[in-house]
């Protein structure tokens, strides 16, 4: 049964078109009583995953009449300077590996930080205190700034710069994957797990060619490791136990 939304209380979700951001959607959309979103152009490489964010919104719309009232505006971004200073695997046409410092080269450093910091002064311009993203510290590739830690701090140092109360969300932070297919289906059942599948985008490579069980991409990149092995243990009831 859906919860009754907190009040009036508003919220902006980071939206990237991806799995994860699109659980944060749905959880969102169950608690808040207006939505918007807000997308960004870093000159990744996988860009096509801007491309499913409204395809994302108009589906959750569907499954469900309330979220459709709830859902607000759409807002996206550019953050072309991200991608100049940074020399990752997913802003250059380069081959997924580990760096000398144990990270693999798909961490765009001070990526989240940007992110939320921009979010934050967006949020203030539409009178919003809620900030939701998809950050995780269960399955993902040891990116410090998608850390509860990281994320705890970033708050209060926006709510000192900004002289704000800001509520930074991050509801799949000790989940796995399989844990947020299984969230997905408690927030809309089958039609928001089909939802996701069919129209979210993982894979770093951009590939939406190729169809798997799971979805969209490539099969081999480790965003597309990470939601196959999620999809597969979701399924098996693995995340049920």
């Amino acid at each position: 049964m859906m919860a009754e939304p907190v009040g009036n209380d508003g919220a902006l979700v980071l939206l990237s078109g991806g799995q994860d951001s699109a659980t944060c959607l749905a959880w969102a959309l169950e608690r808040f009583g207006r939505i918007e979103t807000l997308g960004f152009e870093y000159g990744q490489r996988h860009r096509v995953e801007l491309d499913c964010r409204a395809s994302i919104r108009t589906g959750l719309g569907a499954i469900d009449g309330a979220w459709a009232d709830r859902l607000g505006p759409d807002h996206t971004l550019a953050l072309d300077a991200l991608a100049q200073v940074s020399d990752t695997a997913l802003t250059r046409d380069a081959e997924i590996t580990l760096g000398a410092n144990g990270l693999p080269n798909t961490f765009v450093p001070g990526r989240n930080l940007l992110f939320l910091t921009f979010a934050a002064a967006l949020a203030t311009r539409r009178g919003l205190r809620h900030i939701v993203g998809g950050m995780c510290e269960t399955d993902y590739s040891g990116y410090p700034d998608c850390r509860d830690d990281t994320i705890k701090a970033l708050q209060v140092a926006l709510n000192l710069g900004m002289d704000a109360r800001f509520v930074l969300h991050t509801p799949l932070m000790w989940i796995d994957k399989a844990q947020t297919w299984a969230m997905a289906e408690r927030l809309g059942g089958a039609p928001l797990v089909t939802l996701i599948r069919d129209e979210s985008h993982s894979c770093y490579l951009g590939d939406r060619t190729h169809r798997h069980a799971w979805g969209f991409g490539c099969g081999t990149c480790p965003a597309c490791d990470l939601r196959r092995s999620g999809w597969e243990r979701y399924r098996a009831g693995v995340s049920h136990a």
